[in-house]
């Protein structure tokens, strides 16, 4: 059973998800620790596994991959006998960012990027429709983002 999170370990948590680059000085600072106990408190955070990644963000637009759709995948009812099949070939897709099972009418949730309407069409025809199992794909394509972040609602 891992150790319930105190206020140092929330704030670190907080403070490295707001901005992971920060360094071990300027956090221990921040929290009102010495850097010894807060560096130790960082690598406790990644072995018990709180802290899964540091990562850089990047802007998906200046990159030229100027839409984001959500797709309802949908399978037939042998492809259902197969999710994970079908969950390890579209982990396979660079363009799908995330992937999840969910209940209701359709069986996965899917996030894709594309540079444009013309490269998700060819996406969509040339790769996801033909993953064996699929019988229906029902895409939503974003206009406008009013929220998008990373950081968790950990509390302080």
């Amino acid at each position: 059973m891992l150790p319930e999170l105190d206020s140092y370990d929330r704030l670190i948590l907080s403070l490295l998800q707001a901005d992971s680059s920060r360094s071990n000085a300027d956090i221990a600072s921040a929290i009102g620790l010495s850097e010894a106990p807060c560096w130790r408190r960082v690598q406790r955070l990644k072995k018990e596994g709180y802290i899964k990644a540091q990562v850089s963000l990047l802007d998906r637009e200046k990159l030229g991959l100027n839409i984001q759709v959500f797709a309802l995948i949908k399978l037939t009812a042998v492809g259902r006998s197969n999710l994970s099949d079908f969950a390890r070939e579209i982990s396979e897709f660079p363009e799908v960012l995330e992937c999840y099972v969910v209940m209701g009418n359709s069986d996965f949730l899917l996030r894709i990027v594309a540079s444009n309407v013309q490269a998700y069409e060819h996406f969509m025809f040339e790769k996801l429709s033909q993953v064996p199992g699929v019988q229906e794909i029902n895409s939503l394509t974003t206009l406008s983002e009013i929220k998008v972040t990373t950081q968790l609602p950990i509390g302080a």
